[in-house]
């Protein structure tokens, strides 16, 4: 894992939701953009742990069932990506620090522009 999942904390913790609201002026885009962002974040945590987990060694029993054996390695690398704090935590952390893009569809963005040419 990068360091940026050091930084992210443990446990939830209290938010000022306007401060969420702040960067797309809608708090529904701000949690959709952190949600999807967690979705991204899980997948690469679980794609690496797999890739990981494939090192070990695999070996073939007499009856030419496949067998995993488990080792101490394995255990630890467990452990490792249990400690991990959760793909929400850091989404939300990334979103917070400004570390996010995003695109608005093409659909949001002429509603977005009709209204304002609404109000003018």
């Amino acid at each position: 894992m990068d360091n940026k999942s050091k930084n992210a904390p443990q446990t939830l913790v209290t938010r000022d939701i306007n401060a969420f609201v702040e960067p797309t002026g809608n708090i529904y885009d701000s949690i959709l953009i952190m949600a999807k962002r967690a979705n991204q974040i899980a997948a690469d945590m679980k794609q690496e742990f797999d890739d990981k987990v494939k090192e070990f060694s695999t070996y073939t029993t007499d009856d030419g069932e496949d067998v995993e054996e488990i080792n101490n390695e394995q255990a630890e690398l467990s452990k490792y990506f249990e400690k991990q704090p959760k793909p929400l935590l850091m989404a939300i952390k990334e979103f917070e620090d400004g570390e996010l893009t995003w695109h608005l569809p093409l659909d949001k963005m002429d509603d977005d522009l009709m209204d304002n040419i609404m109000d003018d």
